[in-house]
């Protein structure tokens, strides 16, 4: 079983990342975010988003995701670094090391995962496609809108074109889905302590990297490379 990008169409249709004309964005307030989060009659008081994150509501506006994603680095569990202990079960579903009796155990697994970190996109991405091969298609759409909301959320903080200007990203895990969505690999990567750097084989894409500012995630847990 191959992963199929089904789910990404609708996000490179709102996203023609590059169009010549600048596009619009704004880098979190993380002060104003944790202010806000952290207000209980606030709309976006973060237990309350959580929740609508998990019951997939569909109703979560773009600003309430902002929120979500940025105010999930305020939380005691967040842990950027941490390693799923069903990562290599999870691998074997990555790798289309399954069949389709598989899918059931699949899903429990990868909710699973999301009940632990409920920000693992590339989870969540993978378990929308789970439901739409079990022709669940009505909770798939519902998964991959969250997937899509809360990629947006970071896409919206940057152009990724320069490290004043790169995405701002609380997992180095979100570079790389990101990339996966535009079907881009990296040929290397570099950190100059505010921002990772994808570089491209040159020639090969219409830019030659992108900038990752990944400063909160290391003001969390500050590790060597």
């Amino acid at each position: 079983m191959t992963l199929k990008t089904a789910f990404t169409v609708a996000l490179l249709l709102l996203f023609n990342f590059f169009r010549t004309q600048k596009p619009e964005f704004k880098a979190p307030d993380y002060a104003s975010i944790r202010k806000n989060i952290e207000d209980k009659k606030s709309e976006f008081y973060y237990p309350d988003l959580l929740k609508k994150l998990k019951q997939n509501d569909t109703l979560i506006t773009q600003e309430q995701y902002r929120h979500l994603y940025y105010g999930y680095t305020f939380q005691p569990d967040y842990e950027p670094y941490k390693i799923d202990d069903n990562l290599e079960e999870m691998t074997k579903f990555y790798r289309g090391e399954i069949s389709d009796k598989d899918l059931p155990k699949g899903i429990k697994l990868f909710r699973q995962t999301l009940e632990k970190n409920p920000l693992d996109l590339r989870a969540m991405n993978y378990l929308a496609y789970m439901y739409h091969l079990t022709k669940d298609e009505v909770t798939a759409k519902k998964i991959s809108r969250n997937f899509h909301g809360l990629l947006e959320a970071f896409l919206s903080s940057g152009d990724g074109i320069t490290c004043g200007t790169g995405f701002h990203v609380i997992s180095i895990s979100h570079e790389y889905v990101l990339m996966n969505m535009f079907e881009m690999e990296a040929q290397s990567q570099s950190y100059d302590g505010m921002c990772d750097y994808q570089e491209f084989e040159k020639g090969k894409y219409k830019i030659a990297g992108l900038y990752f500012n990944v400063s909160k995630l290391y003001g969390k847990m500050s590790f060597k490379r």
